[in-house]
Order: C-alpha cells, then sequence, then structure tokens
C-alpha cells in the first residue's frame, strides 16, 4: 500500500473553484480522502505544501507524441517538468494508425507525417497498422505520463485512398466510416481531422459528415485544425460547425485563431459569433489556444494542393526540376479561392526553419526562409522551399509568426476555451517553445504578470474542462475517489523558460508532480524508474 499525505496546501479542485486550505490523503493511487483536517496517522510520505499551490495535474488534449512513447525511454521529461500529467494524441488528423499495408505506401505516410509526429525510429514494417494494435502496443510500454490517443481523418484517408485528390467513392465511405467505428468501439476519446492538410483538403463537408457518423452516435467529440486559419477562417469555422451538426458530434475548435496581419483583430471576432451562434442553438461546440504567437507544422503545407494534384511523392520530385521551382514559385505566389496560401499571408520572411534531416540543412535552422536563401545563395524563397521538401522528402518543419497577442487574449478569455502546447516532435533541437513551456507560461503571464485570468479560472483551462472535453473521468479534479494526479508548486517561482532563441529549456519551479498516486517530479527533479502513467481507453455511451 502506498500512500501520500498532503498538508497544509491552497487547494484549487480545478473546477474552477477559488483556492481552500485542505489536507489530501492518497491511497494505491487514488484519492482517499480531502478535508480541512485529516487525521491520518501515519504515510509513506508526508508533504507539507504550507504556502503552495495544490492543484490537478494539467491535462493537454493537444501533444503530437503519437510514436515517442514507443521508443523514446527518455520520454515525459518536458511534460512532467510542466506540469502535465495526462495527454491526448492523434490530433490535426494526423495518427500513427490507420495505416496502409503497403510498405511502400506506409513509409510515403510516415515521411509525410514526420515534421509532425516525429522520425520511426523502429523498423517501419513493424509499427502498428491498426487502432487496436497500437493501443495493445502503448499498453506494452512503460508510459512516464497517461495518454489517451484519437486518430486521424488523414489517416484514415490515406489508408483507404493514398494521397488521391479524388472524391471518396461509395465502398471507401463506407470502409473510413467502418474504421471510425471500431475506434469509437475500442475507446478512443474522439476523431481528430485536419482540414487544412494534405490529402484531406481535397474531401468535403458532407463526406466528413458521413464517415463521422459514429462519433456522434457513440457521444464524442471530433476535434479540427480547419481548412484555412488566414483568409478562410471564417468560412472554415462555418464548415466545421456544419460538420459537427450534420455528424451529429461535439465539436473542438483545435488552436483557435486568425492567421495573416491583415486578418488581425477582426476575423476572430466574426468567428466567435459562429460559434456562439451555434451554441445557443444547442450545438456542443468548444475550443483551444495555446499562448504563443508562433504556430508550428510542416513545410509541405506551404505546397498548393493544384500542384500536389493528388500525388505527394510525384510533387516532391518535382520540386527537383527547375520546371517544378518555377511551377512552384507561380502557384506559391497566387491566392486560391479554396486554399489559404500562407506564402502570400506570411511571407517568407516569417517562416522560420525548425527541423531538417539532411547534413546540409542543418546551418539554416533557426533562420527565416528568407534569410536562409539570401545567406545560402538562392534565388528567393520559393527555391530554397523548394529544395528543402524535395531533398528532405518533405520532412522539414517550420515555425510561422502568424498570430497577434490580442487575438490570442479574445480566445483565452472565452469561458470554454481549452489551454494546449500543440507540441510538435520532428527531429531537431530548436523546437517551437510550447513543448516545453505552454502550461507553466500560462501561471507566469497570464495570471501572475499580466492578470488575465486569475488562479482558479486558469487551472479549469488546464484541467478539468479539457479532460471532460475529451470524457477522461476521474483526472482534472481534486475529488475523493479520482486518480491521484495532483501538482504542488509555489505560484511565485513556477514559471516556463523556453524561447524562440532558446526553445529546448525545461520549466522549473515545480515542487513535486505525483501520476496516478506516485511522485514522479520531486523539486525539479525527475524521479529515475518513476513510469506511472496509464494508457487511457474512454468509456463509450451507447
Amino acid at each position: 500500500m502506498k500512500t501520500i499525505w498532503i498538508k497544509n496546501g491552497l487547494v484549487y479542485d480545478g473546477l474552477g473553484t477559488p483556492g481552500v486550505y485542505k489536507d489530501i490523503f492518497l491511497e494505491n493511487g487514488m484519492i482517499k480522502e480531502i478535508g480541512e483536517q485529516i487525521q491520518a496517522q501515519t504515510a509513506d510520505r508526508i508533504i507539507d505544501a504550507r504556502g503552495r499551490v495544490v492543484c490537478p495535474g494539467f491535462v493537454d488534449i493537444h501533444r503530437h507524441c503519437d510514436i515517442k512513447p514507443l521508443y523514446d525511454k527518455s520520454f515525459g521529461h518536458c511534460e512532467l517538468a510542466q506540469g502535465i500529467t495526462t495527454i491526448v494524441v492523434g490530433n490535426c488528423g494526423m495518427s500513427p494508425t490507420p495505416c496502409p499495408e503497403g510498405e511502400e505506401e506506409a513509409g510515403e505516410m510516415y515521411d509525410f507525417y514526420e515534421p509532425v509526429l516525429g522520425p520511426v525510429i523502429p523498423e517501419k514494417d513493424s509499427m502498428p497498422k491498426t487502432y487496436e494494435e497500437y493501443l495493445k502496443a502503448m499498453d506494452q510500454v512503460r508510459l512516464p505520463i497517461n495518454i489517451a490517443s484519437m486518430i486521424g481523418t488523414g489517416a484514415v484517408r490515406i489508408t483507404v485512398k493514398g494521397f488521391s485528390d479524388k472524391p471518396y467513392t461509395r465502398k471507401e465511405l463506407i470502409r473510413a466510416r467502418k474504421i471510425i467505428e471500431e475506434v469509437m468501439e475500442s475507446g478512443a476519446p474522439g476523431v481528430s481531422l485536419g482540414i487544412m492538410y494534405l490529402p484531406e483538403c481535397y474531401a468535403t463537408t458532407d463526406e466528413f459528415a458521413y464517415i463521422l457518423e459514429p462519433v456522434g452516435r457513440y457521444h464524442k467529440v471530433i476535434t479540427t485544425h480547419i481548412r484555412g486559419e488566414g483568409n478562410k477562417m471564417v468560412e472554415s469555422v462555418a464548415e466545421a460547425i456544419e460538420i459537427a451538426r450534420k455528424a451529429g458530434c461535439a465539436l473542438e475548435i483545435s488552436h483557435f485563431k486568425s492567421c495573416g496581419i491583415k486578418n488581425w483583430r477582426k476575423d476572430i471576432h466574426t468567428a466567435i459569433g459562429l460559434i456562439e451562434k451555434a451554441r445557443k442553438a444547442g450545438q456542443d461546440v468548444t475550443c483551444d489556444f495555446y499562448p504563443y504567437e508562433g504556430g508550428s507544422t510542416a513545410l509541405t503545407t506551404m505546397l498548393p494542393p493544384d500542384f500536389v494534384k493528388g500525388d505527394m511523392t510525384r510533387a516532391l520530385k518535382f520540386l527537383g526540376t527547375e520546371e517544378g521551382v518555377e511551377e512552384f514559385r507561380r502557384k506559391s505566389r497566387m491566392n486560391w479561392k479554396d486554399w489559404d496560401n500562407f506564402c502570400i499571408l506570411l511571407g517568407w520572411d516569417r517562416i522560420l526553419i525548425s527541423g531538417v534531416v539532411e547534413e546540409e540543412f542543418f546551418p539554416m535552422v533557426g533562420m527565416t526562409v528568407e534569410e536562409a536563401a539570401k545567406s545560402f545563395g538562392y534565388e528567393d524563397g520559393e527555391a530554397l522551399a523548394a529544395r528543402l521538401m524535395h531533398k528532405e522528402n518533405g520532412r522539414t518543419a517550420i515555425i510561422n509568426m502568424s498570430m497577434c497577442q490580442e487575438d490570442i487574449d479574445t480566445v483565452a478569455r472565452l469561458p470554454y476555451s481549452n489551454v494546449i502546447s500543440d507540441a510538435i516532435y520532428g527531429k531537431t533541437d530548436r523546437p517551437h517553445p510550447r513543448m516545453f513551456g505552454a502550461f507553466p507560461k500560462i501561471i507566469r503571464e497570464y495570471v501572475r504578470e499580466r492578470g488575465l485570468f486569475s488562479m482558479e479560472e486558469a487551472i479549469k483551462k488546464m484541467t478539468s474542462q479539457p479532460a471532460a472535453r475529451m470524457g477522461i473521468e476521474k483526472r482534472g479534479c481534486l475529488a475523493e475517489g479520482n486518480f491521484g494526479d495532483i501538482l504542488i508548486f509555489d505560484p511565485e517561482r513556477f514559471c516556463d523558460h523556453a524561447t524562440y532563441a532558446d526553445p529546448a529549456r525545461l520549466a522549473t519551479g515545480l515542487d513535486y508532480c505525483i501520476v496516478n498516486g506516485e511522485i514522479v517530479i520531486d523539486h525539479d527533479t525527475r524521479i529515475e524508474g518513476a513510469f506511472a502513467g496509464k494508457n487511457i481507453r474512454v468509456k463509450h455511451k451507447r
């Protein structure tokens, strides 16, 4: 029997209630008792939390570390250091399963997702091909944190019909819906969409609604990277709401933002109006945000769908020719009716190279595409971008400086918005700082320095609210009978240190991080051999 007695702490239950001085008693991984003066005689560990905040472990419903736990024994350190005890993977339509059976087709999908999910280090043919196989593989891993896994409709589409730009056939629609049905039955918390990304950008509202019908029937949620976050943002929000309405399911709009300087301070308010209208009509629509002005994704998002034409392999090869570079240059300088062109919306001077795989490009990491093009003798940003995508087979990662703080604050203040990190795991020593600092940044900047939230409001957006959104029970709230995921920290010292210039810096000031009743961080030090996380399957309601 393992017991922990936390005494004298200022306890925030995660539900938005102001802090109250209470004791908490943990037994066998669960919260056994909470009270103002618990009369416990003894415990295996007694922690005096006087002068400290005690709150639920943070729940990050949007990280892209689907593959990492399968092979990286060091995984979990940057998550635990910032107080994250539960995560949800399989976001933005991207997940390692389902996966095509063919080795070449599977490899094409892994390469395409590598800037976001990271490289497949084990032999590719040994990777799980179905969601159930993925869950079984995760069951065999010693997890440092709790993980719940969605699948993405991008992976579903690639599995069913590759990168084709052709509409789903009736047979393909039935197969895609059957995959999603099986995943719902297996305990997925939801299904994600990445409508901006290839090949999902070729799909229609009605196609999405049809294949997602099981999500509504199982009373679960879809999360979506909308079709456009720039000029097309408002109509893209409307499309996401319509997909959810037709499928009969709840909707979480992922990393809700307005990109492109000319769209700042206006489009976000119009889009919020659409969300509020849907909510008043009875639709379950919410959103999330990360506290940074820059986004992070793959360089291939700069490829116009009309350039790819449903064949990513051909497109990447074509970029290695003079004709391909010229066509990319021409099409990347055009405005498209059905695609937000970030090459124009932002410009190559606001797109940073954050992760590369080929040694010749290592010196470019941390530079904008425009800076690197000038420094290394390329004709222009398009020429360098084409070279990177061709030589790296589409595996280059970037950071887009695309947002303004005023819009971020507008979303943050919404009572139904959740905090996320959207951390991506492409191979680099210069990741987006949100990987290391998103959650303590909320405490430091949004609570302590700017007063945008009270402590209880901030904690709710990082604990009970996201947990409830994904149907994760008995986590995100300090209550008797819940799992013992608990943080203890000095609110004046707990903070982030990661910046764009120096992003791989751990957060500090966390006295204790407890996962399922086991101490895994003790005064900023990770306990060796502490792997207390669980592979979560979410119960479904019929």
